[in-house]
């Protein structure tokens, strides 16, 4: 941003965020998310009420801009209120108390985001505040003590973290008989040669201000903790790496969590067909769903350096989306839009955003790439769309009610638009879990539907490669492992960065007893989805143990079992590791624990169900369960 760029602006800032917002999540994650939302709503409407905007909402943060700072004390004041009420109805430790701090200050304009010191000392008033408080600089004091029925505490000079000067803090009193007081605010006349020198220390600091400005100027406020690079749990990748966070729902009505999460999803997928980004998968960004995620653990965690956040509000046929990208190493925001559209623009819009992180991140497309961007998201008809992503809110949930569930609404979209491609993927998905998870009644029909889908997907779109990823695991199970490995390249040569492509070809490899490349697939899909399912540990488990890294299944096994103590197949195999090292009490202590899960577990019949094409691995496996002590 060049100081030609650069446009300021007086504004009122309020922050706001919640006090004990931890141990409120530790106590009760899905009731403290419910009250959360409902609360910011009471809260946006307040700040629209009152001529405001929400600038941004982050987890329990808010911050909102107005053009009257009295506007801006007065529903400071109301929401302090009502949410007093609000809190009455609720146990005293689940009642959610916000701290609010209003400054009046000088800010920087970036889109529609507010920048600069006049945003943070807000930010730091805030954390000086009370729980169900108000702080407000000396600024904003200077313009409301005497337009607003209200007394005030003076608090002092306040030394604030990365501002120069102590800031003038006041306290508001909201009680009606403290109206009018000003308590603690001590006046002197300045002589005439401090005055003076108070004017020479001034011009100096705007000078040196306005030259910091001039030469160094880059967004500042909301400036994050940083990463380290030390402490990320995976290398960095060699090229431009990304975490899009969940976007929050800003609406205050929990049916659109399928609208925003669909959202979020939809970006990650189309920036994932981007060879020259590393892209998070959807599965490990939205393990932070609704909790305080900070930046530098977000990039730490999943090893990356940039991390995308946002929030969207929908109301009829309107949407807005505020959106930011910060570069975890600098703790910098390197973009930030505020877009408030049509919902009948939302796929233009979501490629819009999808092209800003690319040119922020400085990735530059292709020919092939541009023509993929320009092929829109397969359907123009805004009900079939949103049919669809509800049907994906409720697959990925993995139970067989909300698998039937998401089932009518794919089959629903179709109706609506039967030249929709991604519903007739997402249809034969259906089938085939039911397959796979035992609940279809006829495993036969539900395979040769979803074989017959994702043909279908094919005749309308051979590129996405969802279909012959589907295809693929439909082959693989029917003990075609030609067809099925021709399916699994064909879907990883359309999307290099697509964790369930890649991890697919590498358990149909496996199935092949081509287990080296298996392993290989599956541990690049787990780096793109570093947080995976007991599922994706299953298949990496097994293909360690078929190369003989029985240290390396080992540990992933314990894995599987911190998160379900009962799961079969973790005991199993882990019996057939320890055997095969010669560790005959280990081996015999998870055979004990296979037979307490099933007492009725037989080596023989598992023999049969197993689906690979080579005999010595199923012999390699079934020799390993007898000799620790299974039958």
């Amino acid at each position: 941003m060049t100081t030609q760029d650069v446009k300021r602006k007086l504004a009122a800032i309020l922050s706001a965020d919640v006090k004990g917002y931890s141990r409120l999540m530790g106590e009760d994650e899905v009731g403290t998310i419910h009250t959360l939302n409902a609360y910011k709503e009471v809260m946006a409407g307040l700040i629209q009420h009152h001529h405001g905007r929400v600038v941004d909402a982050p987890g329990d943060n808010l911050l909102a801009e107005f053009a009257s700072v009295v506007d801006a004390v007065q529903c400071a004041v109301e929401i302090q209120k009502e949410l007093k009420t609000q809190n009455a109805d609720l146990p005293e430790n689940q009642r959610m108390e916000f701290r609010i701090g209003v400054n009046l200050g000088d800010v920087v304009e970036d889109g529609d985001q507010i920048l600069g010191d006049g945003v943070n000392i807000a930010a730091r008033l805030e954390s000086l505040s009370e729980a169900g408080g108000i702080c407000i600089s000396g600024t904003a004091f200077d313009q409301v003590r005497n337009k607003l029925e209200l007394g005030y505490e003076y608090l002092g000079e306040q030394t604030v973290k990365n501002i120069a000067l102590p800031v003038r803090v006041y306290k508001v009193l909201m009680e009606p008989e403290s109206a009018g007081k000003v308590i603690g605010e001590k006046k002197t006349k300045p002589k005439q040669w401090q005055m003076a020198a108070m004017g020479l220390v001034i011009g100096v600091i705007v000078v040196v201000v306005a030259i910091v400005i001039w030469k160094f100027y880059v967004p500042t406020a909301h400036k994050t903790e940083v990463a380290s690079q030390e402490k990320m749990a995976f290398p960095l990748p060699d090229k431009p790496s990304i975490a899009v966070l969940p976007f929050t729902n800003m609406s205050g009505d929990p049916k659109q969590e399928y609208f925003c999460d669909g959202l979020t999803e939809q970006i990650i997928t189309s920036l994932s067909k981007v060879d020259k980004l590393f892209v998070i998968a959807r599965n490990s960004t939205f393990v932070y769903k609704g909790k305080p995620a900070k930046i530098q653990k977000v990039a730490e965690d999943l090893g990356v350096r940039y991390v995308m956040e946002g929030s969207i509000q929908r109301s009829a046929d309107r949407v807005r989306i505020t959106a930011q990208l910060i570069d975890a190493l600098t703790g910098r925001h390197i973009w930030a839009e505020r877009y408030e559209r049509d919902l009948k623009d939302i796929f233009a819009l979501q490629d819009e955003i999808t092209m800003k992180i690319l040119t922020a991140v400085r990735v530059k497309l292709t020919e092939g790439e541009q023509a993929l961007r320009s092929m829109k998201w397969g359907t123009d008809n805004l009900k079939a769309y949103e049919k669809y992503l509800q049907g994906e809110s409720f697959m990925v949930r993995n139970t067989k009610q909300d698998n039937d569930s998401a089932r009518q609404l794919f089959e629903e979209a179709i109706a609506i638009d039967p030249k929709y491609v991604l519903p007739y993927v997402n249809l034969g998905w259906t089938h085939f879990w039911d397959v796979r998870y035992g609940w279809s009644e006829s495993p036969s029909k539900s395979l040769q539907r979803a074989s017959e889908l994702a043909q279908k997907a094919l005749v309308i779109d051979d590129s996405i490669e969802g279909a012959h990823s589907l295809l693929g695991s439909v082959y693989i199970v029917k003990r075609q492992y030609d067809k099925a490995i021709a399916e699994g390249e064909r879907a990883v040569a359309l999307n290099p960065n697509g964790y369930r492509a890649l991890l697919t070809l590498g358990g149909i490899l496996g199935h092949a007893g081509r287990w080296e490349e298996s392993v290989l697939y599956i541990e690049k899909s787990i780096r793109l989805d570093p947080i995976p399912d007991i599922f994706k540990f299953f298949i990496l488990g097994r293909a360690y143990f078929m190369i003989g890294q029985y240290d390396k299944s080992i540990v992933t096994w314990k894995k599987v079992l911190q998160r379900n103590p009962d799961y079969l197949p973790a005991h199993a195999f882990l019996a057939a590791c320890y055997s095969s090292l010669g560790r005959d009490v280990e081996a015999a202590v998870e055979a004990k624990e296979v037979f307490r899960i099933d007492p009725k577990f037989s080596v023989e019949s598992h023999a049969k169900v197993l689906p690979y094409k080579n005999k010595v691995d199923i012999e390699r496996e079934v020799d390993a369960l007898r000799k620790a002590g299974l039958k």
